[in-house]
């Protein structure tokens, strides 16, 4: 086998009891690397050491991917302003929280003969969330249900960052006014009305 040692250097082809010699003679492991090259390569390397920097790496990959969430919202074709405005809420909840929406519009029996309400009901929800969701699938008819996607724009989630940070500001200010009058010295206090004085 081909022989590599732990700082990369070629060492040439051994036979599987040098190189296992050569290996335990540095207390390392032996590691073949590559089985179906002719003739396979073995590296020498510390196995321990190599498995926890390769978990790092994934651990490290892990916490950089976003995972991206798919809510489900449903409509019905003849839904009413109040329903409307409420589910829209949600749906600008969602997106801004960085998630995907799926827009689902239900046809009941002869409301499939008419799938341009879905539609015009639809592109009515793009538009008012268009600042903070854009169509990622444009209304497809399913069966009886008509399918729309949205995903969060750069601006989703930056109103309400925003919001944040003005409540800790406001929790700041209103903590350091509390200090301040706790640090304010003790007036002399005037007597209240009833209060009888008595001079020293």
């Amino acid at each position: 086998m081909r022989l590599i040692d732990d700082d990369g250097a070629q060492l040439g082809i051994k036979t599987a009891d040098e190189a296992r010699e050569y290996a335990y003679g540095k207390n390392l492991d032996l590691v073949e690397v590559a089985a179906q090259a002719d003739p396979p390569v073995a590296k020498v390397m510390d196995y321990g050491k190599y498995r926890y920097e390769q978990e790092q790496k994934a651990k490290l990959a892990r916490k950089h991917q976003t995972s991206i969430n798919v809510k489900e919202i449903k409509f019905r074709p003849k839904i009413g302003i109040h329903d409307y405005n409420t589910k829209k809420g949600h749906v600008e909840r969602f997106l801004n929280q960085r998630a995907k929406v799926k827009v689902t519009i239900m046809f009941r029996g002869r409301e499939t003969a008419h799938p341009e309400r879905g539609r015009d009901l639809l592109m009515r929800l793009a538009e008012d969330v268009q600042d903070i969701g854009h169509i990622e699938s444009q209304p497809i008819l399913d069966g009886r249900n008509m399918v729309m996607v949205l995903g969060p724009t750069k601006n989703a989630g930056v109103k309400r960052d925003a919001e944040n940070e003005n409540v800790q500001q406001r929790q700041e200010a209103v903590q350091g006014d509390g200090e301040r009058q706790a640090l304010a010295p003790a007036r002399d206090e005037e007597p209240q009305p009833g209060e009888e004085v008595v001079q020293t």
